[in-house]
């Protein structure tokens, strides 16, 4: 799948004209209704004018390729999290509740949330036998300051899946280090859980969270894994559109040798030197004149005309 165009698909293009001439021309096509400039997600040239311009250095940083991909890899992981952070909420909300009274959590349900509990009985999910409720009803029998600290716990672990959550929706560096770095003290302690009873739901979770862990370190590299941050951006500029333009055209640059280099040895004296008396310098020999095809030879075909840009040359999208 070339992630680069779903990116596009989903957000539009993203076209710019650099002020630099040989870029601004590697980028731009001339069709037959008019101008194209090449989009810097996909590589595609986009009819119209374009919708940034300016110097090379100011151009937009777009998400592209693997970039796409790894985002929305992310942002369901952020899903995840949000929504444990509403389940632990409403357990810390249940536990400030009911921390000083003695019903127990059925009595509740009937008085407060019948609704819910209906609810759940109608899609076949008996909410008395859960073990979530087992746990909420023998909490309710501790004392009112031990419920106070069950629920300030709940609270804190809102709060960190929150962080984790929105680290991880936004993509931002520092959220997959805090998701990584929460997320693996937590594993402990659901292994130790798994060795005393193996439930369905822990093993869930417990997938889910190894899973967060080794996408983070393998494909982020965090932690020096892998190079480190140096080879993940180095991996993110080989995937850049505008840097494969700015390599075509110092290639090209370089493939054309200097004016000395072309000239016969002897042929240039050292600036501020002089020749020995008596020598000459070898004059430069002329390039041979093609008399055009003799007699007998085949008519010369046309040159071909020098093919444009394509982001395929030097970009691949949909890493």
């Amino acid at each position: 799948m070339n992630w680069s165009l779903l990116g596009c698909g989903r957000y539009g293009h993203v076209t710019f004209a650099p002020d630099e001439p040989d870029l601004r021309a590697q980028l731009h096509a001339e069709l037959n209704d008019g101008d194209a400039w090449c989009c810097l997600r996909c590589g595609a040239f986009v009819p119209g004018e374009p919708q940034l311009s300016g110097p090379a250095a100011t151009a937009p940083a777009v998400e592209q390729g693997s970039q796409v991909r790894s985002k929305l890899i992310l942002r369901l992981f952020a899903i995840e999290r949000f929504l444990r952070a509403l389940v632990f909420l409403a357990v810390s909300y249940g536990l400030f509740r009911y921390r000083s009274s003695r019903l127990s959590v059925e009595a509740a349900f009937d008085r407060d949330l019948p609704i819910i509990r209906d609810l759940f009985r109608q899609l076949g999910f008996n909410i008395e036998h859960s073990k979530l409720f087992g746990l909420l009803q023998h909490a309710l029998t501790l004392s009112s300051r031990t419920l106070t600290l069950l629920a300030f716990g709940a609270l804190l672990y809102v709060v960190i899946e929150l962080i984790e959550a929105t680290g991880l929706w936004l993509a931002k560096r520092w959220g997959e280090y805090f998701a990584m770095i929460a997320t693996s003290l937590g594993l402990p302690l659901e292994i130790y859980d798994l060795t005393k009873k193996v439930t369905i739901t822990a093993l869930l979770l417990f997938a889910v969270n190894l899973a967060l862990v080794l996408y983070l370190v393998i494909t982020k590299r965090l932690f020096g894994i892998r190079g480190g941050k140096h080879a993940y951006e180095a991996r993110l500029l080989s995937e850049s559109v505008l840097e494969a333009a700015e390599r075509a055209v110092a290639g090209r640059g370089a493939a054309v040798p200097p004016v000395e280099a072309m000239l016969a040895p002897g042929s240039q004296s050292a600036p501020g030197s002089q020749s020995a008396p008596g020598s000459q310098s070898a004059p430069h020999p002329l390039p041979a004149r093609n008399p055009g095809p003799g007699p007998g030879h085949p008519q010369a075909s046309d040159p071909q005309p020098a093919r444009g840009f394509s982001a395929s040359d030097d970009f691949q999208g949909g890493s």
